[in-house]
């Protein structure tokens, strides 16, 4: 009996500790993604979406701590912010969710660390969050959210000149275009090209390169409103 009451013992204080690591781990890479009070950047955005074929489109994109963002493009800008803006909005909301350790995985020659974010609110968009994180250099590698709009989005990132603040020089999206929100506007787009293939595929990609980061210059709360 004693020795039952032992291993539950370690057990509870096993799944407290990876707990805190956990807490502290993701509490380390939100303090990071906080030293960003703004930026600006440029963006190459293509998409292979099923029936949808695009050409490359190029935008800027701005934003503003806590919330603010704004894109600006001449064409229409299929710009998802499953995996990028609005995730790391509501990362910086400690309150809005619980986080677990929940294993290990090899991305891109990094040992990266699962993080598991569960939301506590039943009105959050987002509803799961898997973050793969390196914790050396507290970069997102890879992540997967799980949203109520835009059902499930895979994500994975690449780093250059601004790894220091957590600003990716590329990202992939996977989305699954019967869940995921289309801008209305797509119909109309005068680039894009029409395709009489019938395809199965149920997946689509939507890649960023992103470029000429201007970060922490100081942006207007006035440039944001329409």
């Amino acid at each position: 009996m004693k020795t039952l009451f032992l291993t539950s013992v370690f057990l509870l204080l096993a799944i407290i500790s990876r707990a805190q690591t956990a807490d502290e781990l993701l509490n380390q890479l939100v303090s990071k993604l906080e030293k960003v009070a703004d930026y600006s950047a440029n963006v190459l955005i293509k998409a292979d979406i099923p029936l949808i074929k695009i050409l490359p489109s190029k935008a800027k994109i701005y934003f503003k701590s806590p919330d603010k963002f704004k894109v600006v493009s001449k064409g229409i800008a299929i710009l998802p912010k499953q995996g990028f803006t609005d995730m790391n909005i509501f990362l910086s909301q400690p309150d809005e969710y619980m986080v677990v350790l929940a294993g290990d995985k090899l991305i891109e020659g990094k040992q990266t660390k699962l993080l598991t974010v569960i939301a506590n609110s039943s009105e959050s968009d987002i509803i799961l969050l898997k973050l793969w994180v390196d914790p050396i250099d507290l970069l997102i590698m890879a992540a997967e959210v799980t949203t109520r709009s835009s059902g499930n989005v895979k994500v994975s990132y690449q780093y250059a000149a601004q790894k220091q603040f957590g600003l990716p020089s590329a990202i992939e999206f996977k989305v699954n275009v019967k869940e995921f929100k289309m801008p209305k506007s797509i119909a109309s787009n005068p680039h894009r090209k029409s395709s009489n293939k019938t395809e199965k595929r149920k997946m689509g990609t939507i890649s960023l390169e992103l470029s000429d980061y201007k970060v922490n210059q100081g942006i207007a709360d006035s440039f944001f409103v329409k």
